[in-house]
């Protein structure tokens, strides 16, 4: 089998919508007037196809945002990975439980010229299913089974994301036409378990249809029978987990052997499609990111980028954190919670008793943190120059009170996020980066199947996972790669939600695990005791913490510029270890760790401490959705447009 034609499901949004294309979205605009006779063709219906892929992920053009078809960085500025103006879901100064609360991505009211909604798109999934054998007949088997596959894997994708937010939803799966009086079409929300079985149904269905491979060019970038198959185990997983599952601590449930057998078959799959982790050094790892248009064995769901500066798909990340001084947008500031999470070199957590210096955090850490984080001296190369190296710390004139930010990187900490980078990239041009985003990677799906493990109590085979992620990035195999001798199950899901904190990080993951296990807090009152369970702080009550360098000289110029010339550390160097102990004593003559003027975490000029109450694990409806659809139920622990507290048990 040729692996370089084993495409991974790559979200296609490359559309150039130009000449007739035009017309068929003209055509397309008004539901009642659509015209089905474009799946009598084949280049029609692809761009159909292609139009539903841009609805879908025209948004995605970061790491760190989530929801499709909207897309925002909201969830992940609310974990540990990033401080700053608090957002209202984590503000201890909102109280936030009214229909007007709730968010709008449950869409709107279907019109003749509709928004890109979630059930707009559900709705254009559907007409291509049901039309496509009907008005299609003639067109080739494989071509047919090929584009309802793609719905039928959009369809679950958009219903997961449906629940994720609101739990259960009202499930619909044919064409409906929009009517004020048709009380048949009055859909109740289904149980979230019952959303559940439809989506996964509908993934069996997308990986019945979907090829393994797409060999034609013009397929290349869609989904496959390998993305499908991965989905199911993520799918399961939510469902398996606290949030969704009051029988989550028995570890004979069924939710977590369905979940577990959906994992496990998907890796027996991908394997023998090709798939696995990628490399075998964390040099490999940060390569990996890397790979453009083409197959990487790590990468089962991927957006595709463009360096286009028009009708292209943009990767923003590589401008967000680039520094002030490489002509970025100011970096991303890695919280101090961030900082000293990473393992030690041997794999063991980070404390004082098994060695770790705070101050000199940067000393004898897992091989990802270095390409997870730079730091002042850091090589961070670009097109420009290959070897620049970053600087981000600050200075008191001889006044001893203007404080001056070296290079005008102004970060409250002495680290920044560097992971994901193109250390080619162009300087001049960082906003139309052309590096593809990571959706979903293998990675991912084995830490699935080490947490089903954990949860059924399967130490050794947790373990044994868990060990296979550190492997690949070279953390010697002692004391089962530092993971050590796991006590319980608890302590084994915690290992496991640890480890997906660092091989994830930054990836858009956090505030899904945080969501489905409930981290926040603890809540008797709702049986909420997961953090109890685990041994996990509550998130509630903390706040992410900023630091800054400064140097101990003071100057009406820089007065270390002179002196940091010699200092570039490279982790790809021979001697990457001599240089970070002399990165140590650079730091120690010149600069003292500060706390900056102003909190990481503020609202306003506030410093705040994180609360997110129980109720936002699960929102409730809109109240437009409410008015429109007076037959649906609210959320429990969310009132209604009357100010009646919801009914709609979600972990049903």
């Amino acid at each position: 089998m040729n692996k370089n034609k084993i495409w991974s499901l790559t979200l296609f949004l490359s559309l150039v919508l130009a000449g007739c294309s035009d017309q068929f979205l003209e055509d397309k605009r008004n539901f009642d007037s659509f015209d089905e006779s474009i799946f009598t063709n084949e280049t029609q219906t692809g761009w159909y196809i292609d139009r539903i892929y841009y609805d879908f992920f025209a948004g995605y053009n970061s790491p760190i945002k989530t929801l499709v078809g909207s897309y925002s960085d909201d969830k992940s500025r609310m974990t540990e990975e990033i401080g700053g103006t608090i957002n209202n879901l984590i503000n201890p100064g909102k109280t936030l439980e009214t229909s007007a609360d709730c968010p709008t991505y449950f869409g709107a009211q279907l019109v003749a010229n509709p928004q890109n909604h979630p059930y707009t798109r559900i709705r254009n999934c559907n007409i291509l299913i049901e039309k496509m054998d009907v008005v299609g007949a003639s067109l080739p088997e494989t071509f047919r089974n090929n584009a309802k596959g793609q719905m039928y894997f959009f369809r679950a994708l958009q219903y997961f994301d449906l629940v994720r937010t609101y739990g259960g939803v009202p499930i619909v799966t044919e064409v409906l036409n929009a009517s004020s009086t048709d009380e048949s079409i009055k859909y109740p929300r289904a149980t979230t378990s019952e959303c559940i079985a439809q989506i996964i149904k509908d993934l069996d269905k997308a990986a019945e249809l979907l090829p393994t491979e797409w060999v034609a060019s013009s397929g290349y970038g869609r989904f496959n029978k390998a993305a499908a198959l991965a989905m199911k185990s993520r799918v399961l997983l939510t469902h398996a987990s606290p949030l969704f599952n009051t029988d989550w601590d028995n570890a004979g449930n069924q939710r977590w052997q369905l979940a577990l057998e959906a994992g496990l078959a998907a890796e027996k799959e991908l394997s023998a499609m090709g798939y696995g982790l990628y490399g075998n050094s964390a040099k490999d790892w940060q390569n990996m990111f890397l790979i453009d248009n083409k197959f990487c064995s790590e990468v089962i769901m991927v957006q595709m980028c463009s360096p286009a500066t028009s009708t292209a798909i943009n990767n923003g990340w590589e401008k967000s954190i680039r520094l002030s001084s490489q002509s970025g947008s100011g970096g991303i500031p890695a919280p101090k919670e961030m900082i000293d999470l990473f393992p030690l070199e041997n794999g063991v957590r980070p404390t004082k008793s098994n060695g770790y210096d705070e101050t000199n955090f940067y000393l004898n850490r897992d091989p990802r943190f270095y390409r997870t984080f730079a730091f002042s001296g850091c090589k961070w190369g670009h097109k420009t120059n290959a070897n620049a190296v970053v600087w981000a710390y600050r200075y008191k004139k001889t006044d001893n009170k203007t404080i001056v930010y070296a290079d005008g990187n102004q970060l409250k900490s002495p680290a920044f996020v560097r992971k994901m980078s193109n250390p080619v990239a162009d300087d001049n041009s960082f906003e139309y980066s052309g590096t593809d985003i990571f959706e979903y990677r293998y990675a991912e799906l084995l830490l699935n199947i080490a947490e089903c493990y954990a949860a059924k109590g399967d130490i050794a085979n947790c373990t044994a996972y868990l060990g296979k992620i550190r492997k690949r990035v070279g953390i010697a195999s002692a004391n089962n790669y530092g993971i050590g001798t796991l006590a319980d199950k608890y302590a084994a899901i915690e290992a496991c939600l640890y480890e997906r904190r660092i091989e994830l990080a930054y990836e858009g993951k956090r505030f899904w695990d945080i969501q489905r296990w409930m981290l926040y807090n603890d809540d008797a009152s709702v049986n909420n005791n997961t953090c109890a369970k685990l041994g996990i702080k509550p998130i509630n009550g903390t706040t992410r913490t900023g630091n800054h360098w400064q140097a101990i000289a003071t100057g009406n110029t820089d007065p270390i510029a002179s002196i940091r010339g010699t200092i570039s550390i490279d982790p790809d160097a021979s001697n990457f270890k001599d240089q970070l102990n002399a990165l140590a004593k650079f730091y120690a003559d010149n600069f003292t760790l500060v706390s900056p003027e102003t909190a990481m975490d503020v609202d306003g000029k506030n410093p705040v401490n994180i609360l997110w109450r129980q109720n936002y694990y699960v929102f409730g409806l809109h109240t437009t959705v409410l008015t429109n659809n007076s037959w649906l139920e609210q959320t429990t622990g969310w009132k209604d447009p009357f100010g009646t507290m919801g009914t709609y048990n979600f972990q049903k």
